[in-house]
Protein backbone atom coordinates (compact mmCIF):
# COMPACT_ATOMS: atom_id res chain seq x y z
CA UNK A 1 0.00 0.00 0.00
CA UNK A 2 3.18 2.46 0.68
CA UNK A 3 4.96 2.00 -2.83
CA UNK A 4 2.29 2.01 -5.03
CA UNK A 5 0.34 4.83 -2.83
CA UNK A 6 4.04 7.06 -3.01
CA UNK A 7 4.12 5.93 -6.91
CA UNK A 8 0.74 7.40 -7.26
CA UNK A 9 2.61 11.28 -7.05
CA UNK A 10 4.75 10.05 -9.86
CA UNK A 11 8.24 10.92 -8.65
CA UNK A 12 9.51 11.90 -4.76
CA UNK A 13 13.18 13.23 -5.65
CA UNK A 14 12.39 16.76 -3.96
CA UNK A 15 8.73 16.08 -3.22
CA UNK A 16 7.00 17.60 0.15
CA UNK A 17 5.63 14.32 1.19
CA UNK A 18 2.89 13.77 4.08
CA UNK A 19 2.44 11.00 5.34
CA UNK A 20 -0.01 10.34 7.94
CA UNK A 21 -0.31 7.76 11.22
CA UNK A 22 3.63 7.83 10.88
CA UNK A 23 3.55 4.79 13.44
CA UNK A 24 1.28 2.59 11.68
CA UNK A 25 2.29 -0.40 9.01
CA UNK A 26 1.56 2.00 5.95
CA UNK A 27 3.19 4.98 7.78
CA UNK A 28 5.79 3.50 8.71
CA UNK A 29 7.08 2.09 5.49
CA UNK A 30 5.65 4.85 3.38
CA UNK A 31 8.29 7.49 5.75
CA UNK A 32 10.78 4.94 4.54
CA UNK A 33 10.39 4.65 1.15
CA UNK A 34 9.70 8.79 0.50
CA UNK A 35 13.13 9.00 2.54
CA UNK A 36 14.87 6.35 -0.13
CA UNK A 37 13.11 8.23 -2.90
CA UNK A 38 14.42 11.68 -2.34
CA UNK A 39 11.40 13.53 -0.21
CA UNK A 40 11.26 15.89 1.89
CA UNK A 41 8.86 14.10 4.83
CA UNK A 42 6.63 14.95 7.62
CA UNK A 43 5.13 12.33 9.44
CA UNK A 44 1.83 12.43 11.90
CA UNK A 45 1.94 11.00 15.10
CA UNK A 46 -0.57 10.22 18.41
CA UNK A 47 1.48 11.31 20.93
CA UNK A 48 5.19 12.59 21.50
CA UNK A 49 6.58 9.46 22.56
CA UNK A 50 6.47 7.85 19.33
CA UNK A 51 8.71 10.99 17.74
CA UNK A 52 11.74 8.89 17.53
CA UNK A 53 10.15 6.46 15.77
CA UNK A 54 8.98 8.04 13.16
CA UNK A 55 12.47 10.00 13.26
CA UNK A 56 14.71 7.07 12.85
CA UNK A 57 12.19 5.75 9.75
CA UNK A 58 13.34 8.82 8.07
CA UNK A 59 10.85 11.75 8.81
CA UNK A 60 12.40 15.12 8.51
CA UNK A 61 9.45 16.89 10.47
CA UNK A 62 7.08 15.37 13.01
CA UNK A 63 3.41 16.69 13.80
CA UNK A 64 2.15 15.18 17.50
CA UNK A 65 -1.21 14.92 18.66
CA UNK A 66 -4.97 15.37 16.85
CA UNK A 67 -5.17 18.52 16.73
CA UNK A 68 -4.62 18.87 12.97
CA UNK A 69 -4.07 22.50 12.22
CA UNK A 70 -0.21 21.56 13.13
CA UNK A 71 -0.33 20.00 9.79
CA UNK A 72 0.19 23.64 7.89
CA UNK A 73 3.61 24.49 9.72
CA UNK A 74 5.09 22.25 7.18
CA UNK A 75 2.70 22.56 3.83
CA UNK A 76 2.05 22.60 1.10
CA UNK A 77 2.84 19.23 0.80
CA UNK A 78 3.17 17.25 -3.04
CA UNK A 79 2.19 14.17 -1.68
CA UNK A 80 -0.15 13.19 0.99
CA UNK A 81 -0.46 9.34 2.43
CA UNK A 82 -3.42 9.19 4.43
CA UNK A 83 -4.90 6.06 6.68
CA UNK A 84 -6.31 8.69 8.98
CA UNK A 85 -9.00 10.21 7.89
CA UNK A 86 -11.15 12.80 9.88
CA UNK A 87 -9.62 16.17 11.34
CA UNK A 88 -6.52 15.06 10.03
CA UNK A 89 -7.66 14.21 5.96
CA UNK A 90 -9.69 17.36 6.77
CA UNK A 91 -6.30 19.47 7.36
CA UNK A 92 -4.08 18.02 4.77
CA UNK A 93 -6.32 18.14 2.08
CA UNK A 94 -6.70 21.77 2.90
CA UNK A 95 -2.31 21.83 2.43
CA UNK A 96 -1.72 20.34 -1.23
CA UNK A 97 0.43 22.14 -3.56
CA UNK A 98 -0.49 22.86 -6.61
CA UNK A 99 -0.94 19.46 -9.14
CA UNK A 100 -0.67 17.70 -5.69
CA UNK A 101 -2.36 14.46 -4.82
CA UNK A 102 -3.30 12.76 -1.44
CA UNK A 103 -3.93 9.03 -1.56
CA UNK A 104 -6.13 7.83 1.26
CA UNK A 105 -6.49 4.39 1.78
CA UNK A 106 -8.07 4.18 5.27
CA UNK A 107 -10.08 6.24 7.99
CA UNK A 108 -8.53 5.18 11.37
CA UNK A 109 -10.20 8.72 13.22
CA UNK A 110 -13.62 8.90 11.27
CA UNK A 111 -15.10 8.25 7.77
CA UNK A 112 -16.58 12.33 8.12
CA UNK A 113 -14.01 14.97 6.53
CA UNK A 114 -14.29 18.50 6.72
CA UNK A 115 -11.89 20.33 4.78
CA UNK A 116 -11.78 24.17 3.12
CA UNK A 117 -13.18 23.20 -0.32
CA UNK A 118 -12.16 26.91 -1.65
CA UNK A 119 -8.73 26.32 -0.37
CA UNK A 120 -8.39 22.89 -2.58
CA UNK A 121 -9.66 23.88 -5.67
CA UNK A 122 -7.78 27.23 -5.65
CA UNK A 123 -4.83 25.18 -5.48
CA UNK A 124 -4.80 23.97 -8.70
CA UNK A 125 -5.04 20.41 -9.78
CA UNK A 126 -5.11 19.20 -6.51
CA UNK A 127 -6.51 15.28 -6.92
CA UNK A 128 -7.89 12.77 -4.01
CA UNK A 129 -7.39 9.47 -4.59
CA UNK A 130 -9.54 6.85 -3.42
CA UNK A 131 -6.53 3.69 -2.82
CA UNK A 132 -7.57 0.11 -2.76
CA UNK A 133 -4.66 -2.50 -2.96
CA UNK A 134 -6.79 -5.22 -4.75
CA UNK A 135 -7.90 -2.06 -7.05
CA UNK A 136 -4.23 -1.63 -7.65
CA UNK A 137 -3.00 -4.91 -8.28
CA UNK A 138 -5.22 -4.99 -11.84
CA UNK A 139 -2.52 -2.89 -13.21
CA UNK A 140 0.51 -3.53 -11.61
CA UNK A 141 0.91 -7.32 -10.48
CA UNK A 142 1.72 -7.87 -6.42
CA UNK A 143 4.51 -9.71 -7.71
CA UNK A 144 6.17 -6.83 -8.75
CA UNK A 145 5.98 -4.41 -5.84
CA UNK A 146 6.62 -7.09 -3.47
CA UNK A 147 10.21 -7.81 -5.13
CA UNK A 148 11.18 -4.40 -4.86
CA UNK A 149 10.03 -4.23 -1.32
CA UNK A 150 12.13 -7.43 -0.49
CA UNK A 151 15.00 -6.38 -2.15
CA UNK A 152 14.99 -3.24 0.26
CA UNK A 153 15.07 -5.26 2.90
CA UNK A 154 17.60 -7.53 1.83
CA UNK A 155 19.96 -4.62 1.15
CA UNK A 156 18.92 -3.34 4.95
CA UNK A 157 17.69 -0.12 3.43
CA UNK A 158 13.83 -0.96 4.46
CA UNK A 159 13.19 -1.97 7.97
CA UNK A 160 9.56 -3.45 8.34
CA UNK A 161 8.34 -2.62 12.03
CA UNK A 162 7.04 -5.81 13.30
CA UNK A 163 5.73 -5.35 16.64
CA UNK A 164 4.37 -8.70 17.80
CA UNK A 165 4.16 -12.60 16.61
CA UNK A 166 1.70 -14.53 17.27
CA UNK A 167 0.70 -18.04 16.65
CA UNK A 168 -2.39 -18.63 14.00
CA UNK A 169 -4.79 -20.28 17.05
CA UNK A 170 -4.25 -16.48 18.76
CA UNK A 171 -5.64 -14.24 15.40
CA UNK A 172 -9.15 -13.32 17.21
CA UNK A 173 -6.98 -11.78 20.03
CA UNK A 174 -4.87 -10.13 17.50
CA UNK A 175 -7.41 -8.49 15.34
CA UNK A 176 -8.78 -7.22 18.55
CA UNK A 177 -5.71 -5.26 19.55
CA UNK A 178 -5.41 -4.31 15.82
CA UNK A 179 -8.88 -2.62 16.31
CA UNK A 180 -8.26 -1.08 19.00
CA UNK A 181 -4.99 -0.10 18.02
CA UNK A 182 -3.06 -1.49 20.53
CA UNK A 183 0.10 -2.07 18.73
CA UNK A 184 2.37 0.14 16.18
CA UNK A 185 3.46 -1.53 13.07
CA UNK A 186 3.02 -5.11 11.64
CA UNK A 187 1.98 -8.05 13.25
CA UNK A 188 2.62 -11.93 12.26
CA UNK A 189 1.01 -14.76 12.14
CA UNK A 190 3.06 -17.99 12.25
CA UNK A 191 1.37 -21.35 10.81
Amino acid sequence: TALYGLEKGDGLLGRKVLITGGTGGVGHLGIQLANIGGAFVVATVRNAEQTKLVREAGAHEVVIGDDASAIGRHGPYDIILDGVGGSVLGAAASQMSKNGICVIYGATAGGEVTFSVRAFYATGGARLYGFILFHELRTVPASVGLHRLATLVADGRLRPLIDTEVPLAKISELSQKLTERKFTGKAVLTF
